[in-house]
């Protein structure tokens, strides 16, 4: 790998502001990429959402694959300086450089060097809607009969491996009340208290974590209103809710959305209604598995140790363990996910990309 050369596609990458509220970006976040890999393959389009994918392969014909690379493309929200990447030493800082456009280049370079001699069917898939839950490019893909027997997403992880992570549930407590003169309360019913007692007694059950822990945690991320003055009694309010779960926690865990809504409102006071968007399960893949013992292989080959790692985050591999599909993470090194500096550290990118080289070249040694 010439690491510079790579360094200055990166660069160029890293400059489209690929967020989800711009979709011509996201448009030409995925024309770069699949510029980059070149021609030589089949490229089939899908889009779902007003969100694009792909999924790269070598022949005419679709196959159940053997490995498939999957990378997202789009990135969290950030200041126009975080779009133009500077290196500070062994630092590449730019929004999504550790979040994952730099590995899902160092993957697509790998694709685009050994798909088409590998004695067994390969597949890139690129997502631009992962910061977003995933549906409209993983799940859409899948759904359309994309399959494969191992998935390697190239989340950053530093060439450790990620077999777990927490599921995921996204809610929202509404209230109803009563609206009224605030001079008497008496004669109203206000929506946001009886939010805010409901609340209080979720995060006494599920605290905010102050350390590293591997349980359960609420994230309360907007409380709203339409009340717009200061003498009036709210007579509706909502809170948006952000929870992450172990497999342990069998409260959630198996668990449908109905039964999610049931578990969180009896939490609540009559009035607040859980309504549940989305609840998918925590992600495990099978640590005995050839695959992962290649890919361990691979990583000390580079000096690296590949210790297995959990992730409170979600990533896109829920989706193939829901189907019975083993997926890992495995990326390059950084730090400052979603801040103002976030940084790939560029040491790691080279041995990511020679490691990510001997596993696909034997994904299944003896």
């Amino acid at each position: 790998m010439d690491t510079e050369r790579f360094l200055a596609t990166a660069g160029e990458l890293l400059a489209v502001q690929s967020t989800a509220d711009r979709p011509g970006e996201l448009h030409r976040a995925l024309s770069f990429v699949l510029d980059f890999v070149g021609p030589g393959f089949t490229v089939e389009r899908f889009e779902s959402g007003g969100k694009p994918s792909a999924l790269v392969y070598r022949g005419a014909r679709r196959r159940r694959f053997q490995v498939i690379l999957n990378a997202h493309l789009d990135v969290v929200p950030a200041a126009p300086e975080q779009f133009r990447p500077r290196r500070d030493g062994d630092r590449l800082y730019a929004r999504g450089a550790q979040d994952m456009k730099v590995s899902a280049l160092v993957e697509a370079q790998v694709f685009r060097e050994l798909a088409g001699a590998l004695p067994y069917p390969l597949a890139l898939q690129l997502v631009t809607d992962e910061e977003t839950g995933g549906r409209h490019g993983t799940l859409h893909q899948i759904g359309q009969g994309v399959s494969g027997e191992f998935v390697v997403i190239g989340e950053h992880s530093g060439l450790r491996i990620v077999t777990d992570s927490k599921g995921m549930i996204t809610a929202t407590l509404r209230a109803d009340g009563r609206s009224g003169h605030s001079a008497y309360p008496w004669l109203g019913d206000n929506a946001l208290i009886k939010l805010q007692r409901s609340l209080a007694r979720l995060l006494a059950a599920y605290p905010p974590a102050a350390e590293e822990a591997w349980r359960t945690t609420v994230n309360l991320a907007r409380i709203e209103t339409p009340n717009r003055a200061y003498n009036q009694i709210p007579a509706a309010a909502e809170a948006w809710l952000d929870i992450r779960f172990p497999p342990e926690d069998t409260d959630l865990n198996g668990k449908t959305a109905q039964q999610v809504a049931a578990h969180l409102a009896a939490f609540c006071e009559p009035g607040v209604t859980p309504v549940v968007g989305h609840a998918d399960p925590p992600h495990h893949a099978d640590r005995r598995r050839p695959e992962i013992r290649g890919l361990q292989q691979a990583v000390r080959n580079q000096g690296y140790r590949p210790d297995f790692l959990r992730k409170h985050g979600a990533a896109d591999g829920r989706f193939y363990y829901q189907r019975g599909t083993d997926a890992v993470i495995f990326g390059i090194g950084g730090g400052g996910l979603h801040g103002p500096d976030e940084y790939a550290d560029t040491t790691t990118i080279a041995p990511y990309y020679r490691a990510l080289t001997e596993f696909l070249r034997d994904p299944r040694p003896q």
